[in-house]
């Protein structure tokens, strides 16, 4: 059993570690093929499915507060299966610390991978990614989104499914060149008809409204019959704030390419000196994932510790 501790200050070249935890990273490396949309549900080893039902049942009698995404909540809410050998769980940064310490008692292989949004636990070649935010550090999970997520049995296990808002909000920020979650967004508001609860969409983007306008346009491009699924309301607040951004111009305001893309705009950064808003964003993180200390006790769960 191997606990990987990381330095919080810790920043490599790309913004997570040498792992390759960082997505473009991953696509980059050519480690898992690109999927293709599809209905047709995959057949998962009987391994894997043994594990992911571990998991999750130990998730469940800890009491661990979390909350299923990945291909399982794209599929609730499209239709759409995905082929994966990750179980996405959504949690607080405190949760994830918590469920890590856990794991590793039971056996499992743990690592931080990168202490702002990410860690996982594995046996064998399975996973489960322990998610708490976005890796730009822009959107961070809370228990808000654990108590608006959906009851469902997940292959046979009682869970609970990231809502729909908080989906779209995960995937927003996936803009690389290597990978980009548009389609997945798309395909969201295409299988819900636009039944969101909106107000809390433009919550969860605060500050960044005009990248979900800018999915928006999309949707209206790849569904041009059915842009009525985004309320009136929606598309006019979202106009007229772009359209006021663009007749009264913010001269201070700042480059914002490296939350999108960090590699792609490092030229603009390292080169060009305009802001680097990506540091900024991580290094305000205070609430972050903590490996369990080699000489700490066994943890206890939520249920347990009451």
């Amino acid at each position: 059993m191997t606990a990987v501790i990381l330095d919080p200050a810790f920043r490599p070249a790309c913004h997570n570690t040498p792992s390759s935890s960082h997505i473009q990273c991953q696509v980059a490396n050519g480690d898992r093929p690109l999927p293709v949309s599809t209905s047709v549900q995959p057949t998962l080893p009987p391994e894997q499915l043994a594990f992911f039902r571990q998991v999750l049942g130990m998730f469940n009698e800890q009491g661990f507060p979390y909350v299923v995404s990945g291909a399982f909540a794209l599929q609730e809410h499209t239709g759409i299966f995905r082929d994966t050998k990750d179980l996405d769980l959504f949690c607080t940064p405190a949760t994830a610390s918590q469920a890590l310490a856990f794991l590793k008692t039971k056996g499992f292989q743990i690592e931080v991978t990168d202490p702002v949004w990410l860690a996982k636990a594995w046996r064998g070649e399975f996973f489960v990614d322990l998610i708490t935010g976005m890796s730009n550090g822009v959107i961070t999970v809370d228990e808000s989104w654990i108590e608006r997520a959906y009851p469902e049995k997940v292959l046979g296990i009682s869970a609970r499914v990231l809502a729909p808002e908080e989906l779209i909000a995960s995937k927003v920020f996936v803009d690389f060149r290597e990978r980009f979650d548009g389609a997945d967004i798309v395909h969201v508001l295409f299988g819900t008809k636009g039944k969101l609860d909106w107000q809390r969409l433009l919550k969860l983007m605060a500050g960044h409204t005009e990248l979900l306008f800018w999915h928006l346009v999309l949707f209206h491009y790849v569904y041009p019959a059915h842009s009525h699924y985004v309320p009136h309301a929606i598309w006019d607040e979202l106009i007229e704030n772009f359209t006021r951004d663009l007749s009264e111009p913010d001269q201070n305001a700042q480059f914002r390419g490296a939350l999108l893309d960090e590699r792609m705009f490092a030229i603009d950064v390292n080169e060009w000196g305009l802001a680097n808003l990506l540091e900024q964003a991580r290094a305000a993180k205070r609430r972050r994932i903590t490996a369990p200390n080699p000489t700490d006790n066994p943890a206890k769960g939520p249920a347990e510790a009451a």
